[in-house]
């Protein structure tokens, strides 16, 4: 997944111990993603627009109260008609959810809210043309669960091995998402994440934004219980870590909605307001629909290859000492 020393300890270390996420003072220098030669996480490709004008800023700090971050996940009955089943949802605290209670998620099967786990992962044999494959398949796994009853799709990457590399989540929320608003479907299902990929609050923020309803980031709760293995945290036991990881994480995406004027999670949930850049337009428009793009970029395939070079680092053909993580460099 790509994940960096400086991201262990500039980002997700400090999120488990301060509980709010970490504020830089500096301007961001780094290269855009499409010009740079290292593979860059599809996140990169996106920047968060903010109100111009007609819609003041929250203060979530001060005004608290207000905004909520509260979330359902389930199908949606008719908006229009509203009746009692349309209340048959689950209510969750925060759309962050930890390994517990995404396994209850997982094994929901009550009546109206049934799951299922569908696989997010594509053959690295296929190379380039495979992510593109694994994507038609996963849209029409899709259209099949929700034919069979099913009414929460989980998508997952737990099954990472030497011959699987993990679709970017954020290209299969993004494409399922309207892959199923195009096929009248979206609201039938509620979508949730069991991703390694997301660490940082603007990840989330884009899961979110393109219609995820819950997240397991498990890869960001796998490293700080290797951190504190490593000396690397102290003073702090994992499930406490793991709280205070979802608190900063949760604090996070508020505070980012908040500079929208949005005071609720569920209106910004699919609300995309982001601008794609360095994507090209092709490529939005058939993953990322109605989402802003001036600079046009990379295709389907570009992002299948950095998908790809990420794999082969943490699969190299010369075995080697695997355990030590890339400096990074996006920070310092």
């Amino acid at each position: 997944f790509g994940y960096t020393f400086e991201d262990l300890k500039i980002f997700v270390g400090p999120m488990s111990k301060v509980g709010r996420d970490p504020v830089g003072s500096m301007g961001n220098d780094a290269p855009l993603a499409v010009l740079s030669n290292k593979p860059h996480l599809l996140y990169n490709y996106f920047k968060q627009l903010f109100a111009q004008v007609t819609n003041p800023p929250l203060d979530p700090l001060k005004e608290e109260v207000i905004t909520s971050a509260d979330i359902t996940i389930g199908p949606e009955r008719n908006l229009l008609v509203p009746e009692p089943k349309s209340c048959r949802q689950i209510h969750i605290n925060t759309p962050v959810l930890t390994n517990e209670e995404f396994e209850q998620l997982c094994n929901v099967d009550l009546p109206g809210l049934k799951a299922i786990t569908i696989p997010m992962l594509f053959d690295v044999a296929d190379g380039e043309a495979g992510l593109e494959k694994a994507m038609v398949k996963l849209c029409a796994a899709a259209d099949q669960t929700i034919k069979d009853g099913y009414t929460i799709l989980i998508l997952s990457d737990r099954g990472v091995d030497k011959d699987h590399a993990p679709i970017p989540a954020l290209l299969a929320m993004g494409g399922l998402h309207h892959h199923l608003i195009r096929e009248g479907k979206r609201t039938k299902v509620g979508i949730a994440l069991e991703t390694g990929e997301p660490r940082e609050v603007h990840h989330l923020c884009l899961l979110i934004g393109y219609g995820a309803q819950a997240i397991n980031p498990y890869m960001a709760y796998e490293s700080l219980a290797d951190m504190i293995n490593e000396k690397q945290l102290t003073d702090i036991t994992y499930s406490d870590a793991v709280k205070g990881y979802i608190k900063s994480a949760t604090k996070g995406v508020v505070k980012v909605m908040a500079k929208m004027g949005i005071s609720t999670i569920k209106s910004y949930r699919g609300a995309q307001i982001f601008e794609a850049v360095g994507l090209s337009q092709k490529t939005v428009d058939k993953y990322f629909t109605w989402t802003d793009s001036r600079i046009e970029g990379i295709g389907i395939k570009v992002i299948a290859k950095e998908a790809l070079m990420r794999h082969h680092n943490a699969y190299p053909e010369i075995p080697v000492n695997g355990s030590t993580l890339d400096v990074g460099g996006q920070f310092h």
